[in-house]
């Protein structure tokens, strides 16, 4: 019988279900990341199945320990991989590892029916050159190529909170070329825009502190201005990349300021302007207040219609990154899309003292 890859994988995924097949997480693999100052993934094995080698690294403006950063992403549908295939290992290795794997699975009590033809089909695919409708099969696991190429396994990206979105790379291992490309069908290949993703979802942004005046206590009435010191303004850079044996893959991902949204806390305020979007404008948003200009409308502001009754208003400043990458084979920059980063600071609003004489 002739089946396609697809029908093959859920054999084996079959054979899970029922609980007979240990080596049932063949095509899936596991991450740890390190930590965020150009950190990797280690490989790891606990003699259940075949997990990639091929590591992600991380570097630049990054979240320690390989926590996940502080950006939203403006595009709420917009997401990350949630798997991918990467280089796992050459043929020798690979044979080493999956012909043992095989046979400790062949040789468990009650292998018959689907999950006993799953692991012969398995090991014909490997072995006997048995192939299918789009996936070549392989003569004794290609060693006669061992370091001309790599088998590629998938590994599940380990902040996907989707449990089946992050084992859906079921596919089994495949051979690629060094220095080529992954067949075309394999779409969840690790490259350079999925690695500009993952950086993406890592990078860490300086946190916003938007600067007042008054500062902490403002009056009712009298406008607030709001600015961004010039420092905020620097470029952040974020890289991941994956390396092994023949192949190299990276991808950085560069945040650049774009606006910043006020958000007053109450319904009794006018914004400024009045969408409370601040541009930026010469290289910085809104302008420092100076002693005398305190009846001025500044740039960037608001102006409090009541007083916040000994209690404070949440002030909600959201300052918009544009978000693009570069990497390999990409020298042109890429549009991603925007990133935001929201701190609330407390603002009390007094009325203004007035006495009569």
């Amino acid at each position: 019988m002739r089946v396609t890859r697809r029908t093959a994988t859920a054999f084996l995924a079959l054979s899970v279900a029922v609980g007979t097949l240990t080596i049932g997480q063949v095509a899936h693999a596991d991450e740890e990341i390190g930590n965020g100052k150009g950190g990797s993934t280690q490989e790891k094995d606990g003699g259940t199945g075949i997990y990639a080698a091929a590591r992600v690294t991380y570097s630049g403006a990054v979240a320690k320990n390989g926590g996940t950063g502080n950006i939203t992403s403006s595009d709420v549908t917009w997401n990350p991989p949630p798997c991918w295939y990467a280089p796992y290992l050459g043929a020798k290795d690979f044979k080493k590892k999956m012909s043992g794997d095989l046979k400790d699975a062949m040789g468990k009590p009650g292998m018959t029916g689907h999950a006993g033809a799953a692991l012969a089909e398995t090991q014909r695919h490997y072995e006997d050159d048995y192939g299918w409708a789009d996936t070549p099969g392989y003569k004794d696991y290609n060693v006669d190529k061992d370091g001309e190429g790599m088998f590629w396994a998938g590994v599940p990206n380990p902040d996907e909170p989707d449990y089946l979105k992050r084992n859906s790379c079921t596919d089994l291992p495949f051979w690629v070329d060094n220095g080529e490309a992954p067949p075309p069908q394999y779409e969840e290949a690790i490259d350079p825009e999925k690695l500009a993703a993952l950086a993406y979802r890592h990078m860490r942004l300086p946190d916003t502190k938007v600067s007042l005046a008054p500062d902490g206590t403002t009056k009712v009435n009298l406008p607030t201005w709001a600015w961004l010191d010039k420092a905020v303004f620097d470029d952040v850079k974020a890289t991941a990349a994956v390396d092994a044996p023949g192949f190299h893959y990276e991808a950085t991902t560069t945040a650049t300021p774009k606006a910043l949204t006020l958000k007053p806390g109450t319904g009794d305020a006018t914004l400024i302007p009045a969408n409370g979007e601040c541009p930026i404008v010469d290289g910085r948003i809104g302008e420092p207040y100076a002693k005398g200009r305190s009846k001025e409308t500044p740039p960037c502001g608001i102006v409090y219609g009541r007083s916040s009754g000994g209690a404070t208003f949440p002030l909600k400043a959201a300052l918009t990154w544009q978000i693009t990458w570069t990497g390999t084979g990409q020298a042109a920059p890429v549009g991603m899309p925007d990133g935001t980063i929201e701190v609330v600071q407390d603002v009390v609003v007094e009325e203004v003292q007035s006495i009569n004489r």
